[in-house]
């Protein structure tokens, strides 16, 4: 499988850059012509409408070339790196790339703990011990970017109970079907209207089932229909709709942290995603890991050093977070995925790595006018 760089001039943080000036917020990254284009024509409501895991691959397994969402792809996008929800929704909320918020994936070790924490829950990764509430936000702050809008638009946010941001513009959700009558009631009042949305599916079905399953095909339909129906009953509405990153089938699962070979060669334990591992290696051990982790899992990932991923621009910049992303970052380049403790999901269904199947995602535009 071949690998998809992140292109920062054509990538999903891009689409919040076009947002930012288009309501009067500060930005400092390239804009999408395409995009800024259709914002120019005025709508009374503009709507960006953020599918997780709903990608070009997932797309063109499981809908006609003749659906809505296919036919009204107007441009193809990367994803960050790693490809996840934790670094790449943060990007699109924040207008930053993956290095200047440095939420690059669903774990961290966070060295003022001493621990590995998954991010979102704020647990230790191999306990599910809590950590303090708020640590994480305090170290790595999100700022949305359209916090300080110049704008005479209404701004909403209609994002699941689960959410972790503090906006005080949400409306949550408790299923994904409410999603789409909460974007037409906000629609419907008067003014003109920004509403971003947030939709948790097609990526929790296609972890549990896989890309090309019947469950993920029912939801991706189903998902297409309620789009189609929303923007079509909506005048005076652009819809904006993208996804975070794409998926892909997932054939075996590695269990890493019982191969004490590995892991007895680290300073903290492994750590960021399965598909996208970072390890940070004891000192003048790095030939030996290298050695070892090739030799019996070379077939199945790229071995790369983080100081050459940070210098070719995989993340977005040097600094200030790249002493988060450890010395070596195992990139998957088939269908296996590095369990990294045994706490967590089996998963059917999995992204985080650079291949065109979990970077390359749409950007769909339907302007009802």
């Amino acid at each position: 499988m071949s690998f998809v760089k992140p292109d920062f001039c054509n990538n999903i943080v891009n689409i919040s850059a076009t947002l930012a000036e288009f309501l009067g917020c500060k930005n400092d990254k390239p804009t999408l012509p395409i995009l800024a284009d259709e914002l120019s024509k005025d709508y009374k409501n503009v709507v960006f409408l953020l599918l997780d895991g709903l990608g070009l691959h997932p797309i063109e397994v499981n809908l006609p070339k003749t659906s809505f969402l296919r036919k009204n792809i107007r441009q193809t996008l990367t994803s960050t790196f790693p490809s996840t929800t934790a670094n790449a929704t943060t990007s699109i909320l924040t207008n930053m790339t993956p290095m200047e918020h440095g939420w690059f994936g669903w774990s961290l070790y966070l060295e003022g703990l001493q621990r590995v924490v998954d991010l979102y829950p704020e647990q230790d990764s191999f306990t599910g011990e809590p950590i303090p509430k708020g640590y994480v936000k305090s170290l790595l702050p999100t700022p949305p970017f359209y916090k300080n809008a110049a704008s005479d638009r209404r701004i909403r946010l209609i994002v699941p109970e689960f959410w972790h941001g503090d906006d005080e513009n949400r409306q949550t959700y408790r299923t994904f079907e409410e999603v789409f009558g909460m974007i037409s009631e906000v629609c419907h009042q008067k003014g003109k209207q920004f509403i971003y949305a947030y939709s948790p599916e097609p990526d929790n079905t296609m972890h549990e089932f896989g890309v090309s399953s019947r469950e993920a095909r029912d939801t991706v339909t189903a998902l297409n229909d309620a789009v189609e129906r929303l923007a079509s009953s909506l005048p005076d509405t652009l819809f904006i709709i993208a996804a975070d990153h794409g998926q892909i089938d997932i054939r075996e699962e590695i269990a890493l942290y019982r191969d004490i070979e590995i892991t007895v060669l680290l300073e903290w334990p492994q750590y960021l995603e399965p598909r996208a591992t970072a390890f940070k290696v004891k000192k003048d051990c790095r030939a030996l890991f290298r050695e070892s982790f090739l030799g019996k899992y070379g077939e199945d990932f790229v071995l790369a050093e983080t100081e050459q991923l940070i210098r070719e621009n995989y993340f977005g910049g040097e600094l200030p977070h790249a002493d988060l992303l450890g010395d070596f970052i195992a990139i998957a380049k088939g269908n296996r995925l590095l369990r990294l403790h045994e706490r967590g999901h089996h998963y059917k269904g999995h992204h985080t790595s650079l291949t065109a199947e979990e970077m390359l995602v749409p950007l769909i535009l339907f302007g009802n006018q």
